[in-house]
């Protein structure tokens, strides 16, 4: 399977997703579904309970739902229970919820959509901004957002060229560049600006955006020059990598005599006209 992974937004809810270009599907979370579904505060035991109620259930969903990697909120890479269309809408079956039609015809949306864009990639930015813009940020941060996402796909596609492994080596990397530029390791980071599950990218301001650009796009700059062998080496070009927009980010706090390094999250910055 060659896998393509996507956040999709049911309602304001995010929902994990691969695109599996050799069937031509999406593979849908089962736990997000669940969570948006059931808007249970822990999702990943109402599925075990609903698993363990009906047995057919568990036996459909231990043969149609493989393990596939995707994104967890803290960035890091972990294999979770997904679903095709036809897995998901059996599993809709079993959960008793008003938002189960308009789920179903969301996810047949979302199939239309990814045809529709394999036809014109640009559709793809488009979405990606709607979705942001729905959630209510400014169009600053969007631009940047999404250039931060190309400068980050770079990034991973030259750590793929050097031998770098997916998972574990490819968070390692991503902690030793945030530590050198901000000070902080991934975790640590979204523990100061309060976060839990969600993104660390999508609750940074612009300006933490452009840092981690810098630190992220040198980073993939040296290792072409340099062309490091595999993870150890990679871990020195790394460091000089975030050491750049270290520099760039003292310089710049002595001249605003503040930091740069915001407590702020989404939540306290998003525009006004989103709030309920």
């Amino acid at each position: 399977m060659t896998k393509q992974e996507a956040l999709q937004l049911f309602e304001e809810r995010k929902v994990r997703t691969v695109w599996d270009d050799t069937a031509e599907e999406w593979y849908f979370s089962v736990v997000d579904v669940v969570a948006v579904l059931t808007e249970s505060v822990n999702p990943t035991d109402y599925l075990k309970k609903m698993r363990k109620r009906d047995e057919e259930l568990h036996v459909f969903v231990g043969t149609n739902c493989p393990q596939i990697q995707m994104t967890t909120g803290s960035g890091k890479r972990r294999k979770t229970l997904a679903g095709n269309t036809t897995a998901i809408l059996r599993i809709i079956q079993s959960i008793p919820s008003p938002k189960a039609e308009p789920f179903k015809q969301w996810m047949a949306q979302v199939a239309a959509q990814r045809i529709d864009q394999m036809q014109d990639p640009e559709l793809s930015i488009e979405q990606a901004m709607t979705d942001y813009r729905r959630l209510g940020y400014s169009e600053a941060w969007i631009n940047q957002r999404l250039k931060s996402i190309e400068i980050r796909k770079e990034l991973t596609d030259e750590w793929k060229r050097t031998g770098v492994e997916e998972g574990v080596q490819y968070a390692t990397l991503t902690d030793i560049i945030t530590m050198q530029w901000s000070g902080f390791k991934v975790k640590e980071y979204k523990q100061y600006k309060g976060l839990h599950k969600e993104s660390l990218r999508d609750n940074m301001t612009n300006l933490e955006l452009a840092f981690n650009s810098l630190a992220e796009a040198a980073t993939t700059e040296l290792s072409k020059q340099k062309n490091p062998k595999g993870f150890r080496q990679s871990t020195k070009v790394a460091q000089q990598g975030g050491k750049v927009a270290k520099v760039a980010r003292v310089q710049l706090e002595q001249q605003l005599g503040r930091s740069v390094i915001s407590p702020a999250k989404a939540s306290d910055y998003l525009l006004p006209e989103t709030e309920e």
